[in-house]
């Protein structure tokens, strides 16, 4: 056996390893097949960063009226409010101006676009949603992160409102921690109230009727 291949192996034992230890703390906050791989990295940043487990919440479903449920990647409960989270991923060229309703993808140096829903819009639309689950959540700060992961290049992305982020995911920290640095602290009513209701919403991820329902929503949405 020579050098060389015993450094191989012992190199691919140590990416094993490490990959194991990975997926037992992503497993301190969800499920290894719920979401999607950015957003378990998502939740592997904030872990490796030292946010608390229990301040994570990930892939929540939350009932906005009868047999209609809203999906919703990640939501940090912070000291100066809360924060959610929606993971993207695309490649090319991004165009989007945040009170338009359809953001563009360019590919092929223009020689293919394709329009998506504005996730600021999307994001808005989960806070409000999240809102309507108790009264206590009504007077909380929010604050709204669009996390881009892919090979992706922002070429024009303008009118962002106040209090919301548009960032790739190499520099999704910094932004976290400019908002915990720059905002005032809150005293929530009832904390645990707060964490209970999320932690409900996370449950209803892993009841196949309420998944099905919602891909069924989006379908209907979308007219497919």
């Amino acid at each position: 056996m020579t050098i060389f291949f015993c450094i191989l192996i012992i190199f691919g034992l140590a990416i094993f390893f490490q990959k194991k230890q990975e997926q037992k703390l992503i497993q301190t906050v969800t499920k290894l097949h719920r979401g999607t791989d950015s957003e378990r990295n998502m939740v592997l940043k904030l872990l490796k960063s030292k946010v608390p487990a229990d301040v994570i919440f990930h892939d929540l479903y939350l009932e906005n009226y009868k047999d209609n449920y809203t999906q919703i990647d990640l939501v940090l409960v912070t000291k100066v409010g809360i924060i959610v989270i929606e993971v993207k991923e695309y490649s090319g060229w991004i165009f989007g101006t945040g009170n338009k309703p359809k953001w563009t993808q360019v590919l092929a140096y223009g020689k293919n676009k394709y329009n998506f829903y504005n996730p600021i819009f999307q994001n808005k639309k989960h806070i409000a949603d999240l809102k309507k689950q108790h009264k206590q959540l009504d007077n909380i700060p929010f604050y709204s992160i669009v996390v881009f992961y892919g090979n992706c290049i922002f070429k024009d992305i303008s009118l962002i409102p106040d209090g919301t982020f548009i960032v790739k995911s190499g520099i999704v920290l910094d932004v976290i921690k400019k908002i915990l640095q720059e905002n005032n602290l809150i005293k929530y009513t009832n904390e645990n109230e707060v964490k209970e209701i999320l932690t409900n919403a996370v449950k209803n991820g892993d009841n196949k009727n309420i998944t099905m329902r919602h891909i069924e929503n989006i379908k209907s949405m979308l007219g497919e």
